[in-house]
């Protein structure tokens, strides 16, 4: 069920499968990443230097012979600080940008060498002499659950009475899953620019989601007015969530230095030190019980996630939250408490991460729906297909009714195409003739809510100029990071000016074209970057649509934008020419566009309300085969229907479900974070963190778009697409359970996130080991 284009000439770029704005550049390598902005002259280099131990304080830090090497400028510390030495997204936590007596994790940066030369500033860095007193941190969830440390309260929501309905329960379950984190590992690694100005005024170049965070970190930090900062950036290679919070600290790092030098100054994060100093995907303990009857429908459900948050809380609140949002995915958990409990660990903090948080909060309810089906002998499509949300049954345990609820039909129409009932049955006879490679099979769905949950984020605004050649001048608060959003918003402005993309100049989002941005980020950059720019690009039309219908004598609602051209009753003018004319005429062509998302709103303490404006829903079939003496896995085939609404750029979307679905897979079969007993990562590097390569993406890998449409009022009647696609490659995770599960039917399978092939071969000998 492809999406087909709209052919209406109303929408003669909405709706087209354009390529990304910067595909071509891309591909040539001319696209200019910050690395590759000409340097100003004189331009130093920022290397900053992490501490040696994980917990403890510093009692002694000699650097003279740091300063001493060849090459070094200066050496900062927390003392060269004018301001706050604080770099945290979040008013209730601290997060130093230098270190000052205490030692909280691994890496953690204690002073920044700046060098005329970045090689140099590397090698001047070994030479400092610091003496700790070291003590023992806590690393992992386990020990933070026995030793009690949290960066925020335990927090709680649910309906009903679950203990009671777990008690009068046909049938009973209780057991645990561990998900695994994640690295972002990002093309493009952290980077930032400094330039001083004058009057302390500071520009600064930045890889970051978040330009208006930067600009507010970098003010904190210097003591000034936000007004004395600007952040700007064209494109990232590559986000996934690391850039939303976490680039402030190399922003502030480099305008610190810029400030106290009085130079250009850049810091390039080397991998490995990028590995170590930044946060990743929260890895999460999770404990359920569950009670449900003959047929497996879910009667009393409760569940807690424990998640490791690192040192501080960053963006904690609002991505544990989020996995309790996706504890329920598709299904009605009718009585249930939703918990989560956010640890404090000795190591680095753990931040947003695509998804944020409700690829894990789905990961327990989906363990969950495959045991049942393993107690019951059924199969576990069935058990999903039994609970799914349902005219009655359709309210979600944080009070949020499901109005939009396609789960079924797009899961049976993908059932169908992928040909499950039947592949179920091969699998089931391949396995039982084949002794050492057992194939598995699973269909799992996704239903993800899109919103940011802090209610105020939910605002964008965009600036549009339309210059009197007919040229359009587009900007707005949304940042490019490969997804292609500057694309799409390019084609909605070009379609309310009836003229091409090719028109439409995009430019490098900066806090000084738009202000109080919110972050790119919650896959809501599209709707809420979109509707600003279509509503300032419809300011401007409407004020050349009355001067055109003066001109010519029509009535104003009789002129048109199509085509490249303006039509009024029997006239017809080029839109370039109406533009040069609309400036003759002293008519102003250039707009501010706000957009606030309508009908939201959550009420945290008592965990009821409406934190999303809709959902977005998908399904996958994944096959796989196991090698049951290595644990090794392959991926047969995959098959993929997802609900992108009314798709505004079809090839974007695919691209992007694409992407996200082998980036998940990632997540839960090869991608393990690896600490040590002294909190040091291990896994730091492309030799010891294993990422998807090409040769991981199935080879019969089938991607198809639902046809259907927004019922809410977003641009286009378009849905999301970012983050839902992630949640996908779950179906691969089940189908290795599914797998494992042959050897012993009706056994549970004791199978951990990520599924790599020592956690596969755990599984394998719990559920051959007699009882």
């Amino acid at each position: 069920m492809l999406h087909k284009p709209a052919t209406s000439p109303d929408t003669a770029s909405v709706s087209q499968a354009l390529p990304h704005d910067s595909a071509t550049r891309h591909v040539a390598g001319a696209a200019l990443y910050i690395d590759d902005v000409l340097e100003p002259a004189g331009t130093l280099h920022v290397v900053p230097v992490g501490a040696k131990i994980a917990a403890g304080k510093i009692l002694a830090m000699d650097l003279d012979a740091v300063r001493a090497a060849p090459g070094v400028v200066t050496v900062l510390t927390a003392a060269d600080v004018p301001g706050r030495n604080d770099v945290s997204p979040v008013q209730f936590d601290v997060d130093p940008c230098l270190a000052e007596e205490r030692i909280e994790f691994h890496s953690q940066v204690v002073f920044c060498v700046v060098g005329r030369t970045r090689d140099e500033a590397r090698r001047a860095g070994r030479l400092a002499r610091i003496t700790y007193e070291e003590a023992a941190p806590v690393v992992s969830v386990d020990e933070a659950l026995d030793h009690g440390g949290e960066v925020m309260p335990d927090y709680v929501f649910g309906q009903g009475d679950p203990d009671a309905a777990l008690d009068k329960a046909e049938h009973r379950l209780q057991g645990s899953i561990r998900v695994g984190g994640q690295e972002h590992f990002y093309l493009e690694g952290q980077v930032a620019l400094a330039t001083p100005g004058e009057a302390g005024d500071m520009h600064v170049l930045s890889s970051t989601q978040h330009p208006s965070e930067v600009q507010h970190v970098v003010a904190r930090v210097f003591g000034v007015a936000d007004a004395a900062v600007e952040c700007a950036v064209r494109r990232m290679g590559g986000g996934f969530g690391g850039k939303e919070s976490q680039a402030s600290q190399w922003a502030a790092l480099a305008a610190l230095a810029a400030r106290v030098t009085g130079k250009p100054c850049k810091l390039r994060l080397d991998r490995d030190d990028d590995m170590a100093m930044t946060g990743k995907r929260h890895d999460f303990l999770v404990n359920y019980d569950v009670g449900f009857d003959d047929e497996g429908v879910i009667g009393g459900y409760d569940i807690t996630y424990a998640a490791r948050c690192g040192y501080s809380a960053d963006l904690s609140l609002g991505i544990c939250d989020r996995a309790m949002f996706h504890a329920d995915n598709a299904y009605f958990l009718g009585d249930c408490r939703v918990a989560t409990r956010r640890m404090k660990t000795n190591t680095v903090s753990n931040t947003a991460f695509r998804g944020f948080g409700g690829p894990q909060g789905m990961m327990g309810i989906e363990r969950v729906i495959d045991a049942i089906a393993w107690r019951l002998g059924r199969d576990p499509l069935d058990i999903r297909k039994a609970n799914f949300y349902a005219p009655g049954r359709d309210v979600t345990p944080f009070g949020q009714t499901v109005e939009d609820n396609v789960i079924l039909d797009l899961v049976e129409t993908l059932e169908k195409s992928s040909e499950y009932r039947a592949r179920r049955r091969q699998v089931t006879a391949f396995n039982e003739t084949s002794a050492i490679l057992k194939k598995g099979i699973a269909l799992t769905p996704v239903k993800f809510g899109i919103s940011f949950t802090l209610i105020h984020l939910n605002q964008a605004g965009a600036l549009v100029h339309v210059y009197s050649d007919g040229s359009v001048h587009l900007n707005h608060g949304g940042t490019e990071m490969g997804q292609g959003l500057y694309q799409k918003v390019a084609q909605v402005t070009a379609d309310v000016f009836g003229i091409g993309v090719d028109r439409v100049k995009i430019m490098a989002t900066s806090t000084a074209k738009v202000p109080n941005t919110s972050p790119t980020a919650a896959s809501s950059g599209t709707d809420l970057n979109g509707m600003a720019a279509r509503i300032a690009s419809r300011t401007i039309r409407d004020r050349m649509a009355a001067f055109a219908a003066g001109e010519f004598g029509v009535a104003v609602e009789s002129v048109e934008f199509r085509g490249g051209h303006v039509t009024a009753g029997d006239k017809k003018i080029d839109f370039n020419e109406l533009a040069r004319q609309c400036v003759l005429a002293r008519i102003s062509l250039s707009s501010t566009g706000y957009y606030r998302t309508p009908k939201i709103h959550w009420d945290r303490p008592a965990g009821r309300g409406r934190p999303f404006l809709y959902f977005a829903y998908g399904a996958a079939c994944s096959e796989v085969t196991v090698d049951t003496l290595t644990g090794e896995m392959k991926v047969d085939r995959v098959d993929i229907l997802h609900d992108v609404g009314r798709s505004i750029n079809p090839a974007i979307d695919i691209g992007q479900i694409e992407g996200g679905f082998v980036q998940g897979m990632g997540w839960l079969t090869t991608e393990e974070l690896v600490f040590d007993g002294k909190g040091r990562l291990a896994t730091h590097a492309p030799s010891t963190y294993k990422i998807p390569t090409a040769g991981d993406i199935p080879a019969d890998f089938r991607v198809a778009l639902y046809d259907n449409q927004n019922r809410e009022d977003v641009v286009g009647r378009s849905k999301a697409v970012g983050e839902p696609p992630l949640m996908l490659p779950i179906s691969v995770f089940s189908a290795i359970a599914d797998a494992i599960h042959s050897l012993a039917p009706g056994a549970p399978v004791l199978l951990n996130a990520p599924a790599t092939p020592e956690e596969i071969l755990k599984a394998i000998k719990a559920i051959m080991r007699p009882s």
